[in-house]
């Protein structure tokens, strides 16, 4: 990583430059999690009653002192440990384990999370599905890649024929329960479940739509380059784009087509 500590002002800037030390993070997350995954695991749980482990924990100490130790200058926003100099010019978004409920269940749709942004916007995402050596990266003005080779998402343009996801209607309020409703009362078929993964099966053309709620940025900034980047769309439920601030309501789609219709019934 020696060279990326190098360049450092100029590779963040531009996600391509960034990718590899992402990805570097990425293998050193799999390394502790998988080592813990189907094992005995001592469940805490936090203010908002979600749960979390010794590992979530761990991973993101590791992120960290990453990279801290290669780009000092860099801020971070991380579900365990916090806000560190987000008023940095590049501040990485980090969820150790997206899914955490999955994890602790022996359940293999969980994954580790990794965003660059630069002046507040995302210019690099990655998706790491350990259990299943599946890994996604995006970047604007590239094609999203899956373990290596470009993915796109599929030409779904009418809510008819969509298969829709979300990973909990518990993560719904009555209000957003009743649009969500109205959202897949049209579509063909309706899901639950994934957390990350239901996004990264969207930009591999496995499906077409994810719509929830009550998220944080850590759960979706890196999902937008890796939708962007397969030719999908990802927005707040207004179509605004996605930052460190908004509802935490998230729709993603496979095309605008279908993104249009969905924020219509949302509405």
């Amino acid at each position: 990583m020696s060279n990326l500590r190098q360049g450092a002002a100029s590779d963040a800037a531009t996600a391509p430059g960034m990718a590899a030390f992402a990805g570097h993070l990425a293998d050193l997350a799999r390394e502790i999690s998988l080592s813990a995954f189907r094992r005995d695991l001592h469940v805490q749980h936090k203010a908002d009653d979600s749960p979390v482990t010794a590992i979530d924990r761990s991973i993101e100490t590791m992120i960290r002192r990453e990279i801290a130790r290669v780009f000092p200058d860099h801020g971070i926003l991380g579900e365990e440990h916090g806000r560190a100099h987000l008023d940095a010019e590049h501040v990485w978004v980090v969820d150790p384990i997206d899914g955490t409920r999955s994890f602790i269940s022996g359940w293999p749709l969980w994954g580790t999370l990794i965003a660059l942004l630069h002046r507040g916007k995302p210019v690099l995402g990655l998706v790491d599905i350990p259990f299943l050596d599946e890994r996604w990266t995006g970047a604007p003005g590239q094609a999203t890649l899956y373990n290596g080779r470009p993915v796109h998402a599929r030409d779904c343009r009418e809510l008819a024929d969509a298969t829709v996801y979300c990973t909990s209607p518990d993560i719904f309020t009555q209000d957003e329960r009743a649009a969500f409703e109205r959202v897949t009362a049209a579509a063909q078929t309706r899901r639950f479940g994934g957390d990350c993964y239901s996004y990264a099966m969207l930009a591999s053309g496995h499906l077409d739509a994810v719509v929830e709620a009550q998220l944080q940025p850590y759960d979706y900034l890196s999902l937008a380059p890796v939708i962007e980047g397969a030719g999908g769309v990802i927005t707040g439920w207004h179509g605004e784009a996605l930052g460190m601030e908004g509802s935490g309501r998230v729709v993603a789609a496979a095309t605008p087509e279908l993104h249009r219709q969905i924020l219509e019934k949302l509405a």
